[in-house]
């Protein structure tokens, strides 16, 4: 870098003017091997989907961990590479041609998230992602976090997704010409990555023992679905769980069950309530209520010491 030294001739101020030389390849400007490391590929006969992602600053939280947000978005962004790179998503979040025809889209059912280590900021985390049918009308997505270099196992997660109709905002059958889409990137069958088949149960005002009143839904809360976004949820019900829990405990399970979708123009509860109490960590319920009493998400967190 050199650069000589103008002087303003109207105020007499100097100032450094000079021309920055960057030599072609160079690391500091682009890096093709960083695009072969997050660019993503299909592997196990195609029916795998791998990526990698390398945890910004704006991702993690006061514990200078990922967030459980941006660790959800992580997941949301992996499924939906998935479709694109196996060729079957034109628009939206996975919305296949027939999808697109017939004004349908997938929205999350249930979602289930076990994390043994949070990563850090700059870290490089490895993300494998999978799917298969579930029942008749639904779509199961496993997931598999680790370190990029160590290996280890950081987290887990399924997720079941299923068909809503854009203009009525009815839940649709799966339709055959999706399943013929899909079908060369579904796996015939494989036992989900986790398997837990405990009930979520509703609370409300009576068995509730933290409240939070008139949430509102904002337009930037909407997401592309046009109705609030799945991680938004999950900030919800943290408003409600006690500080105390959040400073010293770590989330280490998330569960949650979507019953209702929520608009802009809503207003909610979010309810929570300590379950069990341990010197491992405690236990909480989670649910998310309309201000007409109807239930549109109902969970279930589990949290462990941070230095545990």
């Amino acid at each position: 870098f050199k650069f000589n030294v103008v002087k303003n001739k109207a105020t007499g101020d100097e100032r450094p003017s000079g021309k920055l030389s960057v030599k072609e390849n160079s690391s500091c400007y682009h890096n093709n091997n960083d695009d072969d490391l997050f660019s993503g590929k299909l592997v196990q006969g195609k029916h795998v989907f791998q990526q990698n992602f390398s945890i910004r600053s704006y991702e993690v939280g006061p514990d200078s961990k990922i967030t459980i947000g941006a660790l959800t978005n992580l997941l949301q962004e992996s499924a939906v590479n998935h479709l694109i790179r196996g060729g079957v998503m034109v628009e939206g979040l996975g919305w296949t041609p027939a999808m697109c025809l017939k004004n349908l889209i997938w929205v999350v059912y249930n979602i289930h998230i076990l994390i043994d280590t949070y990563p850090s900021w700059s870290d490089v985390v490895e993300v494998e992602t999978w799917t298969c049918a579930s029942g008749r009308n639904g779509m199961r997505r496993d997931w598999l976090g680790r370190d990029y270099n160590t290996r280890k196992t950081l987290f887990t997660a399924v997720s079941v997704y299923v068909m809503m109709n854009k203009k009525t905002r009815k839940l649709s059958k799966f339709i055959e010409e999706t399943r013929q889409e899909t079908k060369p990137l579904f796996m015939d069958y494989c036992d989900p990555i986790i398997n837990d088949a405990t009930k979520l149960r509703d609370l409300d005002f009576d068995t509730a023992h933290y409240v939070i009143k008139d949430l509102s839904p904002k337009w930037t809360d909407l997401d592309v679905n046009q109705h609030v976004n799945h991680v938004k949820y999950i900030n919800w019900i943290l408003q409600s769980a006690p500080e105390s829990i959040l400073e010293t405990q770590k989330l280490c399970s998330l569960k949650l069950e979507f019953r209702k979708e929520c608009g802009k123009n809503s207003l909610l509860h979010s309810l929570s309530a300590i379950s069990k109490k341990s010197d491992q960590g405690f236990e909480l319920e989670h649910t998310l209520r309309l201000q007409n009493g109807l239930t549109i998400l109902r969970g279930r967190t589990v949290w462990m010491p941070r230095n545990y």
